[in-house]
């Protein structure tokens, strides 16, 4: 090895400093391994777009006591599920389990990925912040360093977790184009609130936090979702929608998110707010389909470049951190054996498929598919015809209930053929069996 290379040269290079990139930095340095994080923005979480609920138990794995000094927002203490239509009404739907209290969380990912880097640098991890990765250098077939914009860099290994549009990823030909049934733009806005308006209007103690899923509305008939968080002073609020749906039905993101603040349920919660973020992140929603290839000579993908989320749950830091442990284990082992060889990295697919990331997305793996095909029902014309069933049964206005729920079930089977309400139910149940099978 020439002397550049030496000079140059340490046991693991990670790329992306995102909660994959971190967790896989921490769990080498923990080894006593050299390990560089390299980070493209100028520190780790500029570049975020994130609700964002993060899950305890991932948190702990990588950082037992992070309760006492991580950026926590709130603790969420209620999760919620709205069905919205277009004329106003909504049915909530709402779990709290005091029991459950620590086991999520709201972060806002700037502080939070700051803060975990910050942890990493402490057990020995060396952080390059703006720096560029151009390409990956491959000789005899391994990968065995990074081009940068400054100069090259070597390792062992080199865990590529550099987010849903991987270049690296597709440089090695691990994973192709995404497509864009497969992907959701996610849009969010912050909006400044005192503490005590959120708690009074979402009837929420200190601390207490809430993560909200509403369905159909501004977004009916398409496969997408809103979302609302609550921060320390201010609200999350935002959306994902499937390219796809945005590139079929000619719309733009920004104009269904003003149409969810419009809606009255939320223009209710938002009233009097600031708004004080902007942002917009792709998010891979393929699921298990659409896994690419995790490992190669002398590589392993992680986190969103390694389309590792679970879209039913809304759950992709957790999967990311849990994966970047598990490559960081992975690259330990095979430093200690000196072999860098797609058959021994192999061991971070296995342990990925022993753990509950890849058993739930095997479990979901026919979600998208289904709920895309049939979105005009399941999250179009089902919300509105619930909102309608409770809007006749909680008015009273003078006119009798028996003709109202008459015409409701006309109107029933009248804006949905036999036919189609048949095939809704096939594929629910196919739906279910195939989760529960």
């Amino acid at each position: 090895m020439s002397n550049e290379k030496e000079n140059n040269k340490v046991d693991v290079i990670v790329v992306g400093g995102g909660p994959a990139g971190v967790s896989a930095a921490v769990t080498v340095a923990r080894g006593g391994k050299k390990v560089v994080l390299v980070e493209r923005g100028s520190f780790a979480g500029s570049k975020n777009m994130y609700g964002g609920v993060i899950y305890s138990h991932a948190a702990k794995e990588l950082f037992p006591d992070f309760e006492n000094s991580a950026p926590i927002e709130r603790f969420v203490t209620k999760h919620s599920y709205v069905l919205l239509s277009d004329g106003g009404s909504t049915t909530e739907i709402s779990y709290k389990n005091p029991e459950h209290n620590k086991n999520a969380f709201v972060s806002i990912r700037a502080k939070w990925d700051r803060w975990c880097v910050e942890q990493a640098i402490k057990e020995g991890v060396y952080f390059a912040p703006d720096t560029l990765v151009r390409e990956l250098i491959v000789e005899d077939g391994k990968v065995v360093g990074i081009k940068t914009e400054f100069e090259d860099y070597y390792a062992d290994i080199v865990i590529i977790a550099d987010g849903v549009n991987s270049l690296l990823a597709k440089q090695l030909g691990l994973r192709k184009e995404i497509k864009p049934k497969n992907v959701v733009l996610g849009v969010k806005e912050v909006i400044k609130l005192s503490a005590e308006v959120i708690e009074q209007r979402l009837a929420l103690k200190p601390d207490e936090g809430i993560s909200a899923e509403f369905i159909g509305g501004p977004f009916s008939g398409m496969f997408g979702l809103g979302f609302l968080y609550t921060n320390k002073d201010s609200l999350s609020l935002g959306l994902g929608v499937s390219l796809e749906d945005l590139k079929t039905k000619k719309i733009k993101p920004y104009e269904l998110l003003e149409q969810l603040k419009s809606h009255p349920f939320v223009k209710e919660l938002i009233k009097g707010g600031e708004l004080i973020e902007y942002s917009a992140h792709l998010i891979p929603e393929g699921g298990y389909k659409c896994l690419p290839v995790l490992y190669t000579n002398g590589a392993m993908v992680a986190g969103d470049a390694a389309m590792l989320v679970n879209n039913v749950h809304f759950e992709g830091t957790n999967f990311a951190m849990l994966s970047g442990k598990y490559a960081g284990e992975t690259a330990l082992d095979a430093i200690e054996k000196n072999d860098f060889s797609s058959n021994q990295l192999c061991l971070y697919k296995k342990k990925l498929l022993n753990s509950f990331i890849l058993k739930d997305l095997k479990t979901y793996k026919d979600v998208v598919k289904i709920l895309t095909a049939r979105s005009s029902s399941f999250m179009g014309y089902y919300p509105d015809r619930i909102n309608e069933f409770f809007n006749i049964f909680t008015t009273a206005d003078g006119c009798p209930k028996k003709s109202k729920f008459r015409k409701f079930v006309a109107n029933f089977f009248k804006k949905r053929s036999l036919s189609e309400l048949f095939y809704d139910a096939i594929e629910g149940i196919k739906l279910v069996f195939g989760i529960l099978k």
